[in-house]
């Protein structure tokens, strides 16, 4: 018996269609990364086309997406505000004498 909660699909990511087994409620998720690829391979082949090898495309393309990836990951950091948090509240129990 199949596993109800996977998803064969077909992306299309730049100008090859590739086949995946995925689960159900990550399709969408796989479908807006099989677009913004396209999307940036193509900026990419457009301006180096003739200049430079469709593998140095590829890595380009991969390098802007991952520094996409790295600059978000660092936004969603929270320690920094759970740590502040964690004092401000150390603070207010101890002015309010709630000793923990």
């Amino acid at each position: 018996m199949a596993d109800q909660n996977k998803l064969h699909i077909r992306l299309h990511v730049y100008d090859e269609e590739i086949e995946v087994v995925i689960n159900r409620e990550d399709e969408e998720f796989y479908r807006s990364a099989a677009k913004l690829i396209t999307e940036r391979y193509n900026a990419y082949a457009q301006a180096y086309k003739g200049r430079k090898s469709e593998h140095t495309i590829s890595l380009m393309t991969l390098v802007d997406i991952a520094l996409l990836y790295q600059k978000e990951r660092t936004h969603n950091d929270t320690a920094p505000y759970d740590n502040v948090l964690a004092r401000l509240t150390a603070e207010i129990e101890d002015a309010l004498g709630e000793h923990k």
